[in-house]
């Protein structure tokens, strides 16, 4: 069952920004640097979208020199997956189930 928790990654993650960093972070781990080369977007909305990532525990950082490098917490991205792939297997279990009306 979805908790409060997960709904809040769920919103976190619905960004399309954000969203676009995730896919990006599991491919490699990055620096804010690469990730306006890739995004486009500008240095202080990427730095808002990852602190939004990195409150919600779904990045992690790791400082390197004077930069900043990202990397994405694939522990938390399975937890979320796990919790919708019960709820797939519920509702494949559920198919023929149809309460009356009253």
């Amino acid at each position: 069952m979805l908790t409060s928790a997960d709904t809040d990654l769920i919103r976190v993650l619905a960004d399309p920004l954000r969203l676009q960093i995730v896919t990006l972070l599991a491919e490699e781990t990055l620096c804010t640097t690469h990730l306006v080369e890739e995004t486009g977007a500008r240095q202080t909305n990427l730095s808002n979208h990852l602190r939004v990532l990195r409150e919600a525990g779904i990045v992690e950082t790791e400082p390197c020199g004077r930069f900043t490098y990202y990397k994405l917490r694939a522990d938390v991205i399975a937890s979320l997956a796990g919790q919708f792939a019960e709820l797939a297997e519920s509702a494949r279990s559920a198919a023929d189930n149809k309460r009356p009306c009253p």
